[in-house]
């Protein structure tokens, strides 16, 4: 394993600090390395995985759709990308969906619908965009000018122009920004990379009035709380608040590298035509058959009523963890998407959890991260919970 971490080093660009572990397969919740050492996953690729590994029906699908057409363009229709777009847009209460890559992607065609959907009222090129402190959308140029974290955008600035930030659940901080430029309003009703921050309802509904009484676009970006994670297939239908335009990734295709923006009728109709945007790989048939297949096994599998139930068992245990510990300020989540606030840096806490056949991450850099896939049983969330309760006492002792 060493000897392959060391050729990796050699020519893979140095832009992650990598755990010292090579994983070579998966199985139901576990991923093994290339020792043969066993890991329980509470990561799922960072919310991707959530019908586990080696799940059978998934994998034929994809063997099956290999076999018969991987790739043409979107010059063409294609039979899978028709049903999966059938089957999202009903799932998530939209009209239209323009299927991308990756998440970044998806914000960047959300961006560039809400500013045209503004240029083609008024004209005007200078509309702004209100984004959230401490939200995290991308990589790309695009998606990271609405990133509400300074050192992600200051060596590569200047950013896309005209976006402002805001407070999350501070309703004034948004209302104070808007002005006759602003098009959009672009938030995630849960800050996962941010610290698992859910959005208060209160919070939602007033800037869903505002929106609808100014003509401005509201966003939510579902690629990490979207999927089922929150306990519903998106976060927003908990909340009973709907954007125009939503995001969606991760664990929509469960490991093929897909993402996806919708919007209402009313946004499609008043906004992107042909020649606005495009991708050459998007929606390909490969990808289509990832997302009908997730799909129905969500459907199947009774997936969302797996993640409110076992969800529930995770927020008990987490909340006797932090009563327990007095370095745990905090727990916060819903569902399968959990975070421990600690007092010091968490950074320890996942390096001993690895050790011990755990894979947890943080989402800052005081918090632990909790993002299983989403078919986890009571008895994986005993088995971490035993993990990093000895991980605290361990470094209870050295303190």
């Amino acid at each position: 394993m060493k000897a392959y971490i060391e050729d990796a080093e050699q020519v893979l660009l140095h832009t992650y600090r990598r755990y010292q572990i090579v994983l070579e397969k998966g199985e139901g919740v576990y991923l093994y390395d290339t020792k043969g050492k066993k890991y329980l996953d509470f990561c799922a690729g960072i919310a991707v995985f959530a019908l586990g590994y080696q799940n059978q029906e998934y994998n034929q699908a994809l063997k099956n759709q290999i076999d018969s057409l991987i790739h043409t363009s979107n010059y063409f229709y294609n039979l899978p990308i028709i049903e999966a777009a059938k089957q999202l847009t009903k799932v998530a209460q939209m009209d239209r969906v323009f299927f991308t890559n990756s998440g970044t992607e998806a914000i960047e065609g959300a961006i560039k619908t809400a500013r045209k959907y503004a240029y083609l009222k008024d004209g005007k090129k200078d509309h702004e965009i209100i984004a959230l402190e401490h939200s995290f959308h991308g990589r790309t140029m695009g998606a990271l000018s609405v990133t509400g974290n300074p050192k992600y955008r200051e060596a590569f600035e200047p950013m896309i122009g005209n976006i402002k930030f805001a407070k999350m659940n501070d309703f004034e901080s948004v209302a104070s920004l808007v002005n006759e430029k602003t098009c959009a309003i672009l938030l995630e009703p849960v800050q996962g990379e941010g610290g698992i921050h859910p959005a208060q309802k209160e919070f939602l509904v007033k800037i869903r009035e505002l929106c609808d009484k100014k003509d401005i676009l509201l966003i939510f970006d579902e690629i990490q709380c979207g999927m089922g994670r929150w306990g519903s297939m998106f976060a927003w239908q908990s909340y009973g608040v709907k954007p125009d335009i939503m995001t969606a990734a991760k664990a929509l295709g469960c490991g093929i590298p897909v993402g996806a923006f919708l919007m209402t009728e009313r946004v499609a109709s008043s906004s992107l035509v042909p020649g606005d945007h495009g991708t050459t790989y998007g929606g390909n048939p490969l990808a289509g058959a990832a997302i009908k297949k997730v799909l129905d096994l969500f459907e199947a599998n009774h997936i969302i009523e797996n993640v409110n139930s076992v969800g529930s068992y995770l927020k008990e245990q987490l909340d006797l963890l932090a009563e327990k510990y007095h370095i745990i300020s905090e727990r916060r989540g819903e569902g399968l998407m959990q975070g421990l606030e600690f007092k010091v840096p968490v950074a320890p806490y996942i390096n001993r959890a690895l050790d011990k056949g755990l894979i947890i991450i943080n989402g800052g850099e005081r918090v632990l991260r909790f993002l299983p896939p989403l078919i986890i049983e009571r008895h994986h969330v005993d088995e971490m919970i035993a993990i990093l309760s000895a991980c605290l006492e361990e470094e209870e002792r050295e303190e």
